[in-house]
């Protein structure tokens, strides 16, 4: 069955690899866990870190240096994690000088240090410095031993006291293969945005060909590997294939981020003990799913916390939620009520109240659960005027709409399977099933725990969320009173809705606002990103709308606004 707000599944069984010589990995007894036999296998074959450098290219010549620029992210009022990533002319470890100053000329230095890049970590890097002031900008570099530099990186800690307005850029769902990205290009040359949140799907894990890829700008971006994303390596590899684009590496060394997994860092629909997008072929789910934490964590500055929260002056506390690997339960599939058998509609309702309802669902655990609860009640408490969600899937309820023929291009009608799935759709819809079991609709009992601590704690909510590829603005309830709103953000490059339903965008937007009375406003089209402006009296949101699919471009097309006064816990426009 399709949900509303698609993403692809597709599944390549093959496993092209990058056909050249490649520098050391360091294979060895100190990271047995993730290498199982297939991957042995290939790097003895392959022993892979030179292949990534930008733009990648095919060639026996080793490549050395500073290879992805500079980037930096994690931020407290104190201290912030800076990356590169560094490949000596012989492979081995590297020790890196580090400079942070308050000047891009490194005339007034605050902080000096080393690192190691090392083959072990994909020769990437990582120091944090403390004792930095809080809210100021920063200038950093990296020196090699012989003397070469990195690029110049610019990067803020966060705010102490009492402070009046903080910007932040969102982004979220980046597939390199179905688009530029135009969103990062834009946002990397602002200069009034104070630090960006990456809500996941940072990368995609998919084969290059999946069935929404556009195969010249697949082949032009030279993503590699070809084939699905299983092991360290392959992990690596593509972590290095997105980092090589011009524009993310920008918007890294412009600005502080702080990034999250979701899915497809791992496996499509993943969970705490699998994935949909993961099967007995691709050997053991704790093997693969440490292979994408560990790439992750080498390639993007960020601690190792699986979540954490920021403290931004008295104006906001963002939490930064872990809703895929750590608590997650399995997702529930709608064709269980098929598999039922009798009466549809009576399945239906079985499946409302029962694995639907059921209190022990969750997506984030038990232990996150009661740290977010504390954690709100503490800021609020304190008198911090904003509790901020950052985290990966869509939180409001949303019902599909009955689909109707303005939602299909001119002279297409679905096929008679799909008018089948649609009539089954309505059907949910009128019971008040949702289709979209992996997001939060499919774990409303959690959903409403995590909303009933907000209303108990009097928060001042806005929940950010990623994911679905398009743009909603919706009122958060419980219990029926308002509690929060929502600003769920569109993609970088990846097809929404519109990849399934061609027809008028503004007729299934209205169709969707018509169904879900919390729905404020939608597009289901556009690609882009949000910019989150907070003050002291109002929380707004603006999505920007920019080109994707063939051009490179920073023309902003569109954009629209929402907000939420402070105590009103509800949308404006």
């Amino acid at each position: 069955m399709t949900v509303p707000m698609p993403k692809t599944k597709a599944r390549g069984r093959h496993r092209a690899v990058t056909k050249r010589v490649l520098g050391g990995i360091g294979i060895g007894a100190t990271m047995p866990v993730l290498w199982d036999r297939r991957t042995l296998l290939r790097a003895a074959a392959l022993a892979p870190a030179v292949s990534l450098l930008a733009p990648m290219r095919l060639g026996a010549a080793p490549l050395a240096g500073f290879t992805h620029s500079v980037a930096s992210g994690d931020p407290t009022r104190d201290s912030i994690v800076l990356w590169t990533r560094f490949i000596a002319a012989e492979g081995g470890e590297t020790t890196l000088a580090v400079e942070v100053a308050e000047d891009d000329r490194f005339k007034r230095i605050a902080a000096r240090g080393t690192t190691t890049a090392s083959p072990i970590n994909d020769h990437c890097a990582h120091a944090r410095p403390a004792g930095l002031k809080p809210g100021r900008w920063y200038y950093y570099r990296f020196t090699a031993p012989d003397g070469s530099m990195s690029p110049v990186g610019r990067t803020r800690t966060l705010p102490a006291g009492s402070i009046e307005s903080f910007r932040i850029g969102v982004f979220s769902c980046a597939n390199a293969t179905s688009g530029w990205f135009n969103a990062y290009a834009h946002a990397a040359t602002r200069e009034d945005i104070d630090l960006i949140v990456h809500l996941g799907d940072y990368i995609y894990e998919s084969p290059t060909d999946r069935s929404d890829a556009i195969p010249a700008l697949a082949k032009a971006r030279e993503i590699a590997p070809t084939g699905e994303t299983i092991s360290l390596i392959d992990y690596r590899l593509r972590y290095a294939s997105y980092r090589a684009d011009p524009a993310l590496q920008e918007l890294h060394r412009r600005f502080p981020m702080i990034t999250m997994w979701d899915d497809h860092e791992t496996a499509n629909n993943s969970w705490t003990n699998g994935a949909k997008n993961h099967g007995p072929e691709d050997g053991p789910w704790e093997i693969r799913k440490a292979a994408g934490i560990r790439a992750f964590r080498e390639w993007l500055p960020m601690a190792n916390a699986d979540y954490a929260s920021y403290q931004i002056g008295d104006l906001a506390t963002m939490f930064r939620l872990e809703t895929r690997l750590i608590g997650r339960t399995k997702q529930l599939e709608l064709s269980e009520i098929l598999r039922a058998g009798g009466d549809p509609r009576a399945a239906a309702e079985a499946f409302r109240k029962g694995p639907l309802a059921d209190p022990a669902r969750t997506m984030m655990g038990a232990a996150q659960e009661q740290w977010l609860r504390d954690g709100i009640a503490r800021s609020t408490r304190d008198g911090t005027r904003w509790q901020i969600l950052a985290q990966q899937t869509v939180m409001a309820p949303l019902l599909l709409p009955t689909v109707k023929p303005s939602w299909y291009a001119p002279n297409v009608a679905p096929a008679p399977k799909a008018e089948a799935e649609l009539r089954f759709a309505a059907m949910l819809t009128q019971m008040g099933i949702p289709e979209g079991l992996d997001r939060w609709d499919g774990y409303p009992a959690a959903r409403d725990r995590l909303l009933g601590s907000a209303a108990q704690a009097k928060a001042n909510l806005v929940v950010l969320s990623g994911d679905s590829h398009n743009a909603w603005a919706s009122d958060l309830v419980h219990d029926g009173k308002p509690v929060g709103v929502e600003f769920a953000g569109h993609s970088v490059s990846s097809f929404g809705i519109d990849k399934r339903f061609g027809g008028d965008p503004k007729a299934i937007a209205a169709d969707f606002t018509a169904t879900n009375p919390l729905l404020k406003w939608c597009d289901t089209s556009r690609r882009g990103y949000m910019v989150v402006n907070l003050t002291r009296s109002a929380a707004s949101n603006e999505w920007l709308f920019l080109p994707s699919l063939t051009t490179r471009s920073t023309e902003v097309f569109d954009r629209t606004t929402f907000k939420t006064e402070r105590r009103s816990q509800r949308l404006s426009s």
